[in-house]
């Protein structure tokens, strides 16, 4: 899942990063990328909570939906809009069955063991940094 996410960067200022759909979520850094994975940290650590208060879950509206909106003709000047993906992190990993190529499979360990990592702490490693990539 993604939300739409608009940053601004004002002359002399930080990026500043904040969640249309997200009332109250907001975020920042000193470079692009910096005010993306805090934005990346502030989006679940924001909806973590909204899940102890019981509460529901803002369902992420579309980019065309977010361009379409005529409230957030304000939000939209100036702003660059991202998608940012929501990664929770439960607390216990969960068992799955996975297919590979051998091939991949022999590619996969061997990596691994070079990261002095076993197969599932590469592949959840691996997994986050491409669903975390900003589209």
């Amino acid at each position: 899942m993604h939300y739409v996410a608009f940053v601004h960067k004002d002359e002399d200022s930080c990026y500043g990063v904040s969640f249309p759909d997200i009332p109250g979520c907001t975020s920042a850094g000193d470079t692009l990328e910096e005010a993306l994975a805090n934005a990346r940290e502030a989006l679940a650590f924001h909806l973590e909570g909204e899940i102890a208060d019981e509460r529901e879950l803002p369902k992420p509206r579309t980019v065309d939906e977010i361009k379409a909106d005529p409230t957030l003709s304000d939000w939209r000047e100036g702003a660059m809009l991202v998608l940012v993906p929501l990664v929770m992190d439960r607390g216990t990993a969960r068992r799955v069955n996975v297919s590979f190529d051998p091939g991949l499979l022999e590619a996969i360990d061997d990596a691994a063991k070079a990261r002095g990592m076993s197969r599932s702490a590469f592949l959840a490693s691996a997994a986050r940094k491409e669903i975390e990539r900003t589209w």
